[in-house]
């Protein structure tokens, strides 16, 4: 590929009130008395005995509980909140002790949280009761047939987040202006920043009208995590003098008190509106990969025994983007490890399709087998969560490699609109484009990925994407310059070397070239005429003779 040999229910290590209860919390029908049978089972809510055929099963008063209310409302899924509101009367406990529970009562009925045949987590939503259930009440002792559920059990929306992400908390920004009237701007700063964190479906953020609470306030941010239930707290300040602005902005991880990530923008006030949408972009793509980092460090100071879904992908997700071949390995053991736990995860699902995409592209590893593999992973991830970016961003990766220029671009666009400040997304998409024959328009898409992430792991990648770019357009000097700028930063790339050997060869500068190409296999010793044709994807005839007309000028057989 020319230019571009390219970036669970678990706990999110978010703890409030670790309220560990075990006292018999009925979930509320009133005057009833149920059996519920399935799957061979029966829970008699008037005994409180679960039996499996004609055998009691021991199981703790708030499992049973848990298991009680999955049962009673199996008709829908149940989100966290509910559950909180039910089991533990609206008190909000760590995510980690509601997934203990919920693995009980899998442990209880026969399931696993590999199989789900019973209790079933539903990505972004919550958790469904999935088998047959038959109702029947009892009367002074007696079975009869049940009753239509109480209409307080039918679906209502839950607008809080559910336990698979790691949540954050943004804070009003604070007007460090003279002019109170300021104050909207500020408080648009930080709206903005909701908004476009919100769209990133690895994370959940607490909405404006909870964490603008605390606006004016001085309360410690360890007591708003615990009230508002995040682990990570964003805030800041602006200061406006004439047509001057400051803005300030901080990421802290409230669990270990560190200060992750924090920055000054200064701009002239020109456009507000476009100073704000620029500070906004720039502050979601800086703390994203932060956020990430902090739960990969947090991930690897756990037993391996007690590593869930999320943790394996966040312990996947340092490797991944290493980008050295034994990295890629160990991400795909952690990955598939984490698709063992939760067959259902949609971040292991996209991730473990673009680390095969990469072994192809980077010349690890033949595609034949890959490629096909990378597909069904791409698809269950879009089928687990199609609201994710990533998901659509491994779906891209993969038309792209399989020549379906067309469909390729749609997700990449799809995955632009869910997640913009998408870096890889953005890089990828621009070297597509390219592809087909939008050589412009490429070069600003990897220049794009470039602003939004400059220190990006990838950089070297989207380089070479854009001097690809500019080799299409015959701009061949600024092909070199970019290319040196991709080698400059990963050696080991050979996108970068590929790009900088067939430039420096058009634009006649021979020595240069020679040079480039004795780089190139030093880092792909198999390279040749021959290999490169094979894995062109260029369908464009002279945009494929023009490619290998400048290795042959540089010297390549």
């Amino acid at each position: 590929m020319p230019g571009a040999d390219v970036k669970v229910f678990a706990p999110c290590s978010i703890f409030l009130v670790d309220v560990l209860d075990f006292r018999s919390m009925r979930p509320s029908l009133p005057g009833e008395r149920v059996q519920f049978l399935f799957a061979n089972h029966t829970l008699d809510t008037d005994t409180r005995e679960l039996r499996r055929g004609d055998r009691p099963v021991a199981v703790e008063p708030q499992v049973f509980d848990v298991l009680t209310y999955l049962l009673q409302n199996h008709e829908r899924v149940v989100s966290k909140d509910d559950l909180f509101a039910s089991v533990w009367r609206g008190r909000i406990v760590a995510d980690s002790t509601l997934a203990s529970r919920i693995n009980a009562a899998r442990k209880a009925v026969g399931d696993s949280a590999a199989e789900q045949k019973l209790i079933r987590t539903i990505a972004r939503r919550g958790i469904r009761f999935v088998g047959d259930v038959d109702c029947q009440l009892k009367d002074n002792g007696q079975v009869q047939a049940a009753a239509p559920l109480r209409e307080s059990l039918q679906p209502r929306p839950s607008s809080l987040p559910s336990l698979d992400r790691p949540a954050i908390a943004v804070l009003a920004f604070a007007n460090m202006s003279d002019d109170p009237e300021q104050e909207y701007f500020s408080d648009g700063i930080s709206e903005d920043i909701i908004t476009s964190l919100s769209k990133l479906r690895w994370f959940s953020v607490i909405a404006r009208n909870s964490s603008f609470t605390y606006k004016g306030k001085s309360v410690p941010l360890k007591q708003i995590a615990e009230a508002l239930g995040v682990g990570y707290v964003i805030d800041g300040s602006v200061r406006k003098s004439g047509a001057r602005v400051r803005i300030t902005a901080q990421l802290n991880d409230v669990i270990t008190g560190s200060h992750l990530w924090g920055e000054r923008y200064d701009r002239n006030l020109a456009d507000v509106f476009a100073v704000q949408d620029e500070i906004t972009k720039a502050i979601v793509a800086a703390i994203e990969p932060q956020v990430y980092a902090a739960e990969n460090f947090r991930a690897r100071r756990k037993p391996p025994e007690s590593l869930d879904a999320w943790d394996l992908v966040m312990r996947a997700l340092g490797h991944f983007w290493k980008v050295t071949r034994q990295d890629n390995l160990e991400a795909q053991a952690l990955l598939e490890k984490a698709i063992a736990v939760d067959k259902y995860c949609g971040q292991a699902l996209g991730l473990l399709a673009l680390s095969y995409i990469f072994d192809t592209h980077m010349g690890w590893k033949e595609g034949t087998a890959l490629v096909p593999a990378a597909e069904r992973a791409a698809l269950a991830a879009i089928r687990a969560d199609s609201e994710d970016g990533w998901a659509h961003l491994a779906l891209a990766a993969v038309y792209a490699n399989l020549g379906r220029f067309d469909d390729s671009l749609a997700e990449f666009e799809l995955a632009l609109r869910l997640n913009p400040n998408l870096s890889l997304a953005q890089g990828l998409y621009g070297l597509v484009l390219t592809y087909r024959d939008r050589w412009k328009e490429g070069g600003d898409a990897a220049r794009r990925a470039l602003r939004l992430s400059p220190r990006d792991p990838l950089s070297a990648i989207y380089n070479g994407i854009a001097a690809y770019a500019e080799f299409v357009g015959r701009n061949y000097d600024e092909a070199v310059r970019l290319a040196r700028a991709g080698v400059r930063q990963r050696f080991d790339f050979v996108g970068a070397h590929r790009i900088l050997t067939a430039a420096a060869a058009m634009a006649g500068e021979t020595d240069l070239a020679k040079a480039a190409l004795g780089d190139l296999r030093r880092v792909l010793p198999n390279i040749s005429l021959a290999r490169i044709s094979s894995h062109m994807l260029l369908r464009h005839p002279a945009e494929r003779e023009h490619f290998l007309e400048a290795f042959r000028r540089a010297g390549l057989e």
